[in-house]
């Protein structure tokens, strides 16, 4: 043997030995023996030579047999040289010449893949396909029909027990506050046992994995169809939560976000008020239940205020005993809480008293107590000998040095009564509440018994 040749002999037997070594080490994967190409986390399968490579007969026997096998390649054929396959021809659908391709990559000894097959442009080739698979899925459809029939007695089954349940008994109306409460538990109910039924049938069909697919698709529709009804939503849960708080009952006088009225009724979508002046006041139900409210009923007894000012020169705690002792002797005023003054502020020319009382609001219209506890206490103070003075302002008038006559005094007006029977509670605006409520009492979501939590 020449030295040369002994030489790359040696070497390659001392490179063979090193990458044994390491092999058995653990610290060179079997697949380094190749570089891996680019981009591919593994290195690509040897090409075997020699006597360890499959015969070109044998791959194309095993390909010429897949062909045969599968209708959709029937127009295809299949060259096979030194491991590189050829294939020609036509099929029907792209997706079959991909198909075939795949087969013969894995067939073991193929090299590589030449694929020149295309889609046929024949219309009736074209079709063919698509009518074997409708008749298929015919098939699969009536052979699945009893089982289907199954599924739907099911879920028929199911369902009519919830609509029983929901429609049969009355214990709804009885553990609900009112009966738009009530119609929800039975919704409820009955969307329960409709899904438990649609489950039931979905698992005799075998097709429970459908039931995520649906489920997505509703949470997807129920999303966009929410922000389209945001407000009638947003409408519809606040008459359940006022239905189930009932912050107001019928015929309670109340201030919502600056509007004062009785209470008529709620309804499902809006609460609706009488004002003092006879109107009716329609407020959306999601304003009523973020808002402010104000139950000027709730508690039978309200302190009226008011204010009057009196002149700074005179004795100012007479005026107040004598302004409180005038509230006192009002037979609608209250005992206790006793009624009270104070200095409140001292303006420009007076200063201001405050006066308070409290009223029965069962026997006392408020508004007209109010009016007339001014009227006695302004009489008292007056009669008293306190003056009110209103903001004196200092005019000149220039008459070329002529003294201008003196205006005439003007007289004092009579002294007025106290008419304390014009405060008895007007219960005119309750009578066309009530009368409200008789016209319309099944839209009423207020409880029967007229309380309010």
């Amino acid at each position: 043997m020449p030295e040369p040749l002994a030489r790359a002999n040696c070497r390659t037997c001392l490179f063979a030995g090193l990458a044994a070594g390491l092999l058995a080490l653990g610290h060179v994967p079997a697949t380094a023996a190749q570089e891996a190409p680019p981009g591919t986390g593994t290195a690509p399968a040897p090409i075997a030579v020699g006597e360890d490579a499959v015969p070109d007969s044998a791959i194309q026997a095993r390909l010429d047999g897949i062909i045969a096998a599968v209708p959709a390649f029937a127009d295809i054929r299949a060259e096979v040289r030194s491991g590189v396959v050829s294939l020609t021809g036509s099929v029907a659908e792209a997706a079959d010449a991909t198909r075939l391709a795949d087969l013969a990559e894995r067939l073991q000894g193929v090299v590589t893949v030449q694929s020149d097959v295309a889609a046929t442009s024949d219309v009736g080739e074209r079709l063919t396909p698509a009518f074997s698979r409708l008749r298929l899925r015919l098939r699969e459809i009536v052979a699945a029909l009893p089982l289907a029939l199954v599924g739907l007695v099911a879920f028929a089954a199911i369902a009519g027990i919830g609509f029983a349940l929901t429609r049969g008994w009355r214990l709804y109306d009885r553990i609900a506050p009112n009966p738009f409460i009530a119609d929800i538990y039975r919704q409820v109910v009955m969307v329960v046992f409709v899904f438990a039924g649609f489950v039931v049938a979905l698992d005799l069909l075998g097709a429970t994995a459908m039931l995520g697919t649906i489920l997505g698709a509703a949470g997807i529709v129920g999303l966009a169809v929410g922000f389209g009804v945001r407000d009638t939503i947003e409408n519809f849960v606040a008459s359940v939560m006022l239905s189930v708080r009932q912050p107001f009952a019928p015929n309670d006088l109340v201030e919502i976000e600056g509007t004062i009225g009785h209470v008529i009724r709620l309804t499902s979508r809006a609460t609706v008020l009488l004002s003092p002046d006879g109107n009716h006041v329609r407020l959306p139900n999601a304003m009523v239940f973020k808002g402010r409210i104000v139950n000027y009923t709730r508690e039978p007894q309200r302190r009226f205020v008011f204010d009057l000012g009196v002149d700074p020169d005179r004795d100012l705690t007479a005026a107040r005993d004598t302004g409180s002792a005038a509230l006192v002797r009002l037979p609608f005023v209250l005992d206790e809480p006793r009624p009270k003054a104070w200095i409140e502020n001292v303006g420009d020319s007076n200063v201001v008293l405050r006066f308070t009382g409290w009223i029965d609001q069962r026997r006392t219209d408020f508004e007209t107590a109010r009016g007339e506890a001014i009227h006695a206490a302004k009489l008292a103070l007056e009669s008293a000998g306190f003056a009110l003075p209103e903001p004196v302002y200092r005019l000149r008038i220039d008459r070329g040095g002529q003294t201008p006559a003196p205006t005439p005094a003007t007289p004092a007006p009579p002294a007025s009564r106290i008419d304390t029977a014009v405060a008895a509670r007007d219960a005119t605006i309750e009578r066309k509440v009530e009368a409200d409520r008789r016209a319309a009492p099944d839209t009423d979501l207020l409880r029967p018994d007229g309380a309010a939590d």
